[in-house]
């Protein structure tokens, strides 16, 4: 049954004030230790993990695991964002599609963040899908629910708004990758950036699926593959895509990985 989410007009957070901590000032490095939510749901999303302890008290009874199975739809184009999620496994792509079909994928989330950027700032609705590209799980937390979260934990506030910033510099650092850099510089990009979210060298994903994410054919996406294969970067077998050497990728890829990874707020494990 779907449920209304109330849009909030202007910033919702116009009236709070909250100095910059030494914390908020530097790549925050996630702690080992782990969380655990009172349905006994492990936590591995890295901004659930870097907040106080008290803050993540106050979103905790919120966060509802969710399976999340390659090609599950979190949410579909000019649809209301009745949800945030935040990925612990896996990874969420957010795709563009157009009126005859035709798609592309514009951004990735993993584990370093979250899906539903529009509800943070009091955006009811978004014309971006977002797809489980490679299965996983996570917590998804009400719009409603986490805009009331939002006006105790200052901390989350910053690293979400912060995290908020990147996406967007991915996207349009994305965008420019799609026009002006050839289909094998975007996939070893994709792939660099997918080790990084899914923090795995082997992870599954089908041609047909990589050639929609890309904004290609299967023909071309498959000859830029076999390439990558020749010079022993990957190993591709049935679905699953395995990094033989990240090394060789990254001497194969364009400026747009290394150009927006630093400025990841969360810290990434190579």
């Amino acid at each position: 049954m779907s449920h209304s989410v109330r849009s909030v007009s202007g910033d919702p957070f116009e009236n709070q004030k909250h100095e910059p901590t030494e914390n908020s000032r530097r790549k925050r490095v996630v702690p080992s230790n782990g969380r655990t939510t009172p349905a006994g749901n492990r936590v591995y999303n890295k901004i659930l993990l870097s907040i106080p302890d008290d803050e993540h008290g106050l979103i905790c009874p919120h966060l509802q695991f969710l399976s999340m199975p390659h090609n599950l739809s979190l949410h579909e184009p000019n649809q209301l964002v009745e949800f945030v999620y935040f990925p612990n496994a896996g990874m969420v792509s957010l795709v563009v599609a157009m009126k005859d079909g035709k798609t592309v994928e514009v951004g990735e989330v993993g584990k370093e963040g979250f899906a539903g950027i529009p509800a943070l700032f009091g955006v009811s609705r978004s014309p971006v899908r977002m797809i489980v590209q490679i299965s996983g799980g996570g917590f998804r937390v009400r719009t409603s629910a986490l805009q009331g979260v939002l006006r105790s934990t200052p901390e989350l506030r910053l690293i979400m708004g912060h995290y908020a910033v990147f996406q967007g510099m991915c996207i349009a650092q994305t965008a420019a990758c799609n026009r002006l850099h050839n289909i094998e510089q975007r996939l070893t990009r994709w792939l660099l950036i997918t080790q990084d979210r899914v923090e795995s060298p082997t992870f599954a994903i089908t041609h047909d699926f990589l050639a929609t994410m890309l904004g290609t054919d299967r023909p071309t996406l498959s000859s830029a593959a076999g390439i990558l294969r020749e010079k022993h970067a990957i190993e591709y077998t049935r679905g699953v895509v395995q990094i033989l050497s990240r090394a060789r990728l990254e001497d194969r890829t364009c400026e747009c990985y290394g150009a927006i990874d630093q400025y990841n707020p969360i810290g990434q494990d190579k």
